[in-house]
């Protein structure tokens, strides 16, 4: 668990997996975050390794004022993204990727709120000197969310997102320690 004083963030189990599917089902969550709406099985396959430790993508649930509304991942990025990114792998970098997935509760700077602790969370206890994402270069209310976290834009990753059939370039962004 990790908290601050309005928000937790939890490891998500699978009692969250009907949760993820109204969110991934959601057109306004699906224009940024996914290519297409997950069933319950395909929410099942693609989250249960993840929720059971055999992935290394650690999945959470954010509560705001003990409700779930959304969902963030951590991970240690991968070889093929140390290469991709022009970093040393001598770094300890981590990715982030997040949503809010009750839209109710956009543009309250809970956002901000979250992205701020699992950054926090991420250099304090797993002593990261990068945190990255790679947003689509279109969703531009995320990105000034992630400035006023400290992120600053790096490079455009060109045709890096498969979304709806097409690839879409994305911005390399880092929170650099």
């Amino acid at each position: 668990m990790i908290k601050s004083d309005e928000l937790l963030l939890r490891s998500m189990k699978p009692d969250d997996y009907t949760l993820m599917v109204k969110w991934l089902n959601d057109s306004r969550i699906l224009e940024f975050y996914g290519d297409s709406p997950l069933s319950l099985d395909e929410v099942i396959s693609k989250y249960s390794p993840r929720v059971e430790g055999k992935h290394y993508v650690k999945p959470f649930i954010l509560e705001y004022k003990n409700e779930p509304i959304g969902y963030i991942q951590c991970y240690k990025i991968t070889e093929a993204e140390y290469k991709a990114y022009d970093y040393s792998e001598n770094e300890n970098i981590f990715g982030i990727d997040q949503f809010i997935g009750e839209v109710e509760h956009w543009n309250k700077g809970i956002g901000t709120l979250l992205v701020t602790l699992i950054v926090n969370y991420l250099v304090e206890h797993k002593k990261a000197d990068r945190v990255v994402m790679d947003p689509q270069i279109r969703n531009t209310r995320a990105i000034r969310c992630y400035e006023k976290c400290g992120f600053e834009k790096v490079k455009i990753l060109p045709k890096r997102e498969l979304h709806e059939g097409e690839y879409q370039d994305c911005w390399l962004i880092e929170y650099k320690n």
